[in-house]
């Protein structure tokens, strides 16, 4: 059975504004893999209950991914109960996925263990992918040869044009767009709020909320190959 280890972070804030996960960006893979008989395991730095960024349930966000995760016994026990990163065999894994929110921000970046579990799996030639400002936890990571992860490949991300629209930009570690273009990555972006995602090789990134089918569906795609 496909291995996919969906992981979600464990901040609640960052520097002060509430955050957590924003849910659609768990809920729609989450989805898109059980349906494809896929193992899913939820996952988080710290391991236990994942904070939910409340604006993520809030009209127009909260979609019926969402809605039906909410509402699934076996799902929200998953995420109030996810794995530590340190408690998996990555060797067994087909596919990483990691989900957005702002509170990626805080526990994404400068963190050994999920690097570890980023370099390990692709290293491995399995699936890495990441959505919205799941991406952030690329940037800290290396290709075995020591060069940047995602330097010339193509990837996207939250795009700074939407960091500046949800008024973020100064409390955020740094800009996801800004920090792929000068590690060399060819980064590409659509329009705000607009669906998009890239696939190079066995990297697939998301831009936004937006593009969470569409990048679960990437991640299929390779997996199914």
């Amino acid at each position: 059975m496909v291995k996919v280890v969906l992981i979600c972070t464990s901040a609640s804030e960052l520097k002060g504004h509430p955050t957590g996960l924003w849910l659609e960006e768990c809920a729609s893979p989450y989805y898109a893999f059980l349906e494809q008989g896929y193992e899913v395991i939820l996952a988080s730095p710290a391991g236990g209950a994942v904070p939910i960024d409340q604006n993520s349930l809030g009209e127009g966000f909260f979609t019926d991914a969402s809605k039906k995760f909410m509402h699934d016994a076996a799902a929200v026990g998953a995420l109030s109960h996810t794995k530590k990163l340190d408690d998996i065999d990555w060797q067994t894994v087909d596919a990483i996925y990691l989900a957005g929110g702002h509170g990626t921000c805080v526990d994404f970046i400068d963190n050994p263990s999920l690097k570890q579990a980023i370099e390990t799996v692709y290293a491995a030639g399995k699936v890495v992918a990441a959505d919205c400002h799941g991406p952030i936890g690329l940037a800290q990571c290396n290709k075995p040869d020591g060069t940047p992860l995602v330097q010339d490949k193509v990837v996207t991300g939250f795009a700074d044009s939407e960091e500046f629209a949800v008024q973020l930009q100064d409390i955020v570690p740094f800009l996801l767009e800004t920090r792929f273009k000068e590690l060399g990555a060819k980064y590409e972006k659509t329009e705000d709020w607009q669906s998009k995602a890239c696939a190079d090789g066995n990297l697939v990134t998301g831009q936004n909320p937006q593009s969470s089918d569409a990048c679960a569906e990437a991640v299929i795609k390779i997996l199914s190959a």
